[in-house]
């Protein structure tokens, strides 16, 4: 899916917004890099997204933070509700997922019964559902 969600062929035009996995350990490195040279040979082409172990991280300023989320005046508006600091937002499990959801092709749009977790209204949902599967 990640390979899928972006072009790992094109080259970022600054470190700041470039494509990279970055690794926890020796593990996670070997899978990752094994994942990339499987994506090379189907494609056919040498991807640019970089594989590094992860030595620091900072998170995206706010304003970058549940970036589909965002963008939906409705659901963003639910979710402040309920996380008003942009710290909580950027924490909660529930706005990742929506976020996810909002972020672009997934599959089939998730089961309603799976929205229940999400702490969303009856019209935040009705406002999700046909979106969560495009």
């Amino acid at each position: 899916m990640f390979w899928l969600s972006h072009d790992a062929t094109h080259p970022s035009y600054s470190t700041q917004y470039a494509s990279v996995i970055l690794a926890h350990d020796d593990d996670q490195l070997r899978a990752a890099l094994d994942s990339r040279d499987r994506f090379e040979a189907r494609i056919g082409r040498q991807v640019t997204t970089r594989v590094e172990p992860l030595r620091r991280f900072w998170p995206a300023e706010d304003y970058h933070q549940k970036y589909y989320l965002r963008s939906d005046r409705a659901l963003a508006a639910e979710f402040r509700a309920m996380y008003p600091t942009d710290a909580d937002l950027r924490e909660s499990p529930a706005a990742a997922r929506v976020n996810g959801y909002l972020g672009g092709p997934h599959g089939p749009a998730p089961h309603a019964d799976s929205l229940d977790c999400l702490g969303l209204s009856d019209a935040g949902r009705d406002r999700l559902m046909p979106l969560a599967g495009r």
